[in-house]
């Protein structure tokens, strides 16, 4: 009973902490309706990137896509920008000065998505800095990225543009009527160390509660 105890206040002490010290992060939630170019094979372009002077240091998060079309290929990743390859998260950061996930994509009636913005920049600006940073989302109907399609931005085709500005504020340009931006909400965002003790304190507790009676260090338990 006393091991089960400490197991459940592991387990709390080190998940309230993660809460405790988390910072702010921003979600936007974004949903494209795309029926009318249904069955067209285009390409999306998401790029990140700081102004043209100095950025306080922010991330971004491509988290949740969803769409019934489906991806083509491998994607072009420019700068700094890593993680899994969607619809798994990819995460962008403002450390180069063009940072861009293009794909080639076949578009179905509907794709959605939300940005997670965190960072400095957006938990504790710093008021000096001379720019922000900007996330646009741009589609195509043609693989090279050169015919924009459901935006009025025919320059740079565009669908919206969501901005960090410096005072950590966001504010979107949307330049499609079938672009729908959710409204604003923060969530917290735990910070990668505590995630890291988090883990490595249930190992411990698989390791050393979870042995079944009978079983010496070093035996291994074979589950039929």
């Amino acid at each position: 009973m006393l091991k089960h105890c400490s197991v459940v206040a592991l387990l709390t002490l080190c998940f309230a902490s993660a809460g405790a010290w988390a910072g702010t992060a921003l979600l936007v939630p974004v949903t494209i309706n795309t029926s009318s170019i249904a069955g067209k094979t285009g390409s999306l372009d998401f790029n990140f990137n700081p102004g043209p002077l100095a950025s306080q240091n922010a991330s971004l998060e491509i988290v949740g896509f969803s769409a019934d079309g489906t991806f083509e290929g491998a994607p072009n990743l420019i700068g700094d920008v890593s993680g899994g390859t969607l619809p798994t998260n990819v995460l962008f950061d403002n450390g180069t000065a063009f940072n861009d996930y293009f794909q080639d994509f076949t578009f179905g009636n509907e794709l959605s998505f939300n940005l997670l913005l965190f960072g400095s920049a957006v938990t504790s600006p710093n008021g000096t800095s001379a720019s922000g940073s900007a996330f646009a989302f741009s589609m195509f109907s043609d693989q090279a990225g050169t015919s924009p399609t459901l935006t009025s931005d025919l320059n740079n085709g565009f669908a919206f543009i969501t901005n960090i500005n410096r005072d950590g504020t966001l504010t979107t340009t949307d330049y499609s009527s079938e672009t729908a931006i959710g409204a604003v909400s923060e969530t917290p965002e735990p910070p990668p160390v505590l995630l890291l003790i988090s883990g490595i304190a249930v190992i411990f507790i698989i390791v050393n509660f979870g042995r079944k009676p009978g079983l010496r260090s070093g035996q291994v338990s074979v589950h039929g």
